[in-house]
Parts: structure tokens; sequence; C-alpha cells
């Protein structure tokens, strides 16, 4: 008798997946610990990281920004595992569908806060500015982009578009690298137009990684997935009768 339940057979990783998942977890470590301090304290919570003003005064943008960024960011983490795509297709499915959402979600109230959040000169400059705003624009576009090209079955424009978009997503962490390695190098935190640029340089530094992955994309997943279809059936050429 064929038991109609059966347990799925454990996803398992190669070790080199398992060290691309942990440095990505890793290296997203403190901005998603910040993120979840300044999360509650805006919840309520006791005070730990320095005042934001603007939060207390629009809370639910930065609220939707923070946690957005944490699903995109950490949960895309394994959008990158190829054994996940093989062995777990409706996942992987499932998982970019949160993600794009995520995605979209985090860059729209980046947007908002870069446009509508009062800073001073120290924190954002008009560089800053409009940076955040192509990119926050293009990060949207990729992902749109990207959902339109699986739908077409464009699997390496999917693929390469989802990227470029992560790596806009994970500005911050590169960000929180850059910052800790100026304040260990020079000793003092960069401020005013200094600080713009090096948060720029980080946002570069991820888009010419990302660049460098989609180069080493497989030939065969740069050709567009056609639909299957059964093959033809010869049929019998008709007799000729006298």
């Amino acid at each position: 008798m064929i038991t109609a339940n059966r347990k799925a057979p454990k996803l398992r990783l190669g070790k080199s997946e398992w060290v691309v998942l942990g440095l990505i977890l890793v290296y997203s470590f403190i901005p998603v610990v910040g993120g979840l301090i300044r999360v509650l304290e805006l919840a309520g919570g006791p005070q730990i990281a320095p005042e934001n003003p603007r939060a207390l005064l629009a809370p639910l943008p930065i609220i939707l920004h923070i946690l957005s960024s944490i699903l995109f960011c950490v949960v895309g983490a394994f959008q990158f595992l190829p054994s996940l795509r093989r062995q777990r297709p409706a996942a992987h499915r499932v998982i970019g569908q949160v993600i794009a959402v995520a995605g979209c979600v985090s860059a729209l109230t980046g947007l908002w806060m870069t446009h509508f959040y009062v800073f001073s000169e120290a924190l954002q400059g008009p560089t800053l500015y409009w940076a955040r705003m192509v990119l926050g624009t293009a990060m949207i576009g990729l992902i749109i982009w990207a959902v339109i090209a699986i739908r077409s079955r464009k699997v390496f424009h999917h693929s390469a578009s989802m990227v470029r978009a992560y790596a806009i997503g994970q500005g911050a962490s590169t960000q929180s690298v850059v910052g800790i390695a100026w304040i260990i190098v020079i000793g003092s935190e960069a401020t005013g137009p200094l600080r713009d640029a090096l948060m720029i340089f980080a946002w570069v530094l991820n888009l010419l990684i990302a660049e460098i992955l989609i180069r080493s994309i497989p030939r065969s997943a740069k050709r567009p997935h056609k639909k299957w279809s059964p093959p033809a059936i010869p049929l019998p050429t008709p007799r000729n009768e006298t």
C-alpha cells in the first residue's frame, strides 16, 4: 500500500554553500541588530542606541524600512544557494516572492525617509540625497524587471537583476564595515561630505562585486528557457490509389 504522506528529503547544502550563507548572515549582523534595537525602542523598550528625533516624529516608515530590509537581506541570502533552487524549487519561488515584496517596501520607505526626513549636513548632503534617490528607484526597477524576466523564463536576466538589487539592499552592511574600518584607521568618525563619499563608495563596491558574480553565472542560464512541448508525431502519408 502506498502512503500519501511521504516526507520530502532533507535539503542538503554543500560546504561552499554553508560558507556563503554564513558569510552573508554574519555580514548582515550589524545593521540587523542595530535595526532591531531601534524597533524595540520605538515599541516602548529601553533606549540603547542614540536618540533619533526623526524616528520619534514619524516612526512607521523607519519601522517598515528596518523590518523589510532585514527580511530582504537575511531571507534573500538563501536565494544564493544552488541546492535550494534544485531540491526545493517551490520554496525558492515562495522566498523569491517574499523578498521581492520586502525589497520594494524597503526601497520605497527608504525613498520616503530620504525625501521627507530632515537631515543635517553632517548626516546627508545633496550628493548622498541624490545617490539614495537614484539607487532606491533603481532597486525597485530591478526587482520589477526580475519578476517580469522570470515570468518570461529569462533566468539569467532574472538572476542578474536580483543580484544587483540585493547589492543595493546590502548597502547598510558595507557602510557599517567601511565606517568601522575608517574609525580604526583614522581614529574618528567621518562626517559631512566625507561621510557621504564613504557611504556612496560602499554601494559602488557592492555593485562591482555584483557584476563579478553575474559574470560567473553559467552560460546555460543565459539562454531563455522555453516551455516544453511534446514531439510532433508524424502522420502517415496518404497513398494514391489508381
